[in-house]
């Protein structure tokens, strides 16, 4: 979220935009073709604004990027992954949009810009367009062998779909993601869907995170939904921040994306990494805070993260942010080293 010298009345239109209350367009109806978009990039080269420092405890900001497009529909990006490390991505917005593209590097492997991107709404089972933003409000996204598996909120459900850019059709089959309807507040659900490593004890089982759905002792519910150890945990929530997305790193933790907003504190996320061994079915999940920012940083409502190692073995952490379609606040693409030891 921006914020500006505006005043009062800036920041609760702000707050509104956060909460998905305000600046939402209306899903245009007609055919689900896929519709190229032009996006302008302004690379980002300072991370804390006004310094040139690069270090931030293990991480090492490389660059990043401030994306515009005259598109209406650009905007509200909720959850990416790679298809092709630190290259082709895919990615869901909270409108009910797919998006596809591809980051463009400079000699240094720097993110300098994004081409060839493009959306496609989300379809029913007969190939049209969902126009009712309850029922594609995505959040969650992982992808694995062709197949990208979506956490939805408000209807809340855990639904797989074959990955072709050309033309995403319906899900093929929905997924029991265990934790009691009940339990997931509306607009608080799924915002982590992460496939865990494969050589790890979770054997490459799908884990589900809500973003503030709250157990009785006040910490987040989660789920193991596949795999030899099956079943619901919570993660410890800290301070007031709330889950906006995860991934599993290579030694087999969970690094999660949170976000903070107050009127008093402003706009804040932070990295946590998750030790490992405590994802397991009914315990609750903690780990370090990595990285604290506020709006003296160049964030804004940080929603999507991806994991990937890059092509000289630095492993990489890609961070999205959603605009909610708000003039108040802006489209941007960090990226850091996180480096380990």
């Amino acid at each position: 979220m921006t914020f500006s010298r505006g005043g009062f009345r800036r920041t609760v239109l702000a707050a509104c935009a956060l909460a998905g209350l305000a600046f939402s367009p209306a899903i245009a109806a007609g055919p689900a073709s896929v519709e190229p978009v032009e996006v302008s990039a302004r690379p980002i080269s300072q991370f804390k604004i006004g310094r040139d420092e690069k270090r931030f405890g293990p991480l090492e900001f490389v660059g990043g990027l401030e994306m515009t497009s005259k598109s209406r529909d650009f905007g509200a990006l909720s959850a990416f992954r790679f298809l092709k490390a630190g290259s082709d991505f895919i990615g869901v917005a909270d409108t009910g949009y797919w998006f596809f593209g591809t980051v463009a590097r400079d000699a240094d492997r720097r993110p300098v810009g994004i081409q060839n991107f493009r959306m496609q709404q989300m379809v029913d089972g007969k190939g049209q367009p969902i126009d009712e933003k309850w029922e594609v409000d995505a959040e969650g996204l992982a992808v694995r062998d062709g197949v990208a598996t979506v956490g939805f909120e408000r209807n809340h459900r855990v639904a797989q779909f074959r990955i072709d850019p050309d033309d995403m059709k319906a899900p093929f089959r929905q997924l029991d993601f265990l934790i009691p309807a009940r339990e997931l507040r509306q607009n608080r659900g799924f915002e982590t869907v992460a496939h865990a490593n494969a050589d790890g004890p979770l054997k490459g089982s799908l884990v589900v995170v809500s973003e503030k759905s709250l157990d009785k002792s006040g910490n987040i519910f989660a789920a193991i939904i596949e795999g030899p150890r099956k079943g619901i945990f919570t993660v410890k929530r800290n301070d007031d921040f709330d889950i906006t997305d995860g991934a599993f790193l290579p030694d087999g933790d969970l690094l999660l994306l949170e976000r903070s907003f107050t009127m008093a504190g402003g706009l804040k996320m932070r990295l946590r990494r998750i030790h490992g061994e405590s994802v397991e079915k009914g315990a609750v999940a903690d780990g370090p805070v990595l990285l604290q920012a506020d709006m003296g940083y160049q964030i804004d409502n940080m929603e999507g993260l991806d994991v990937w190692t890059r092509d000289d073995g630095a492993l990489m952490v890609s961070l999205i942010s959603d605009d909610n379609h708000s003039i108040l606040q802006r489209n941007l693409y960090l990226e850091f080293i996180l480096h380990q030891g």
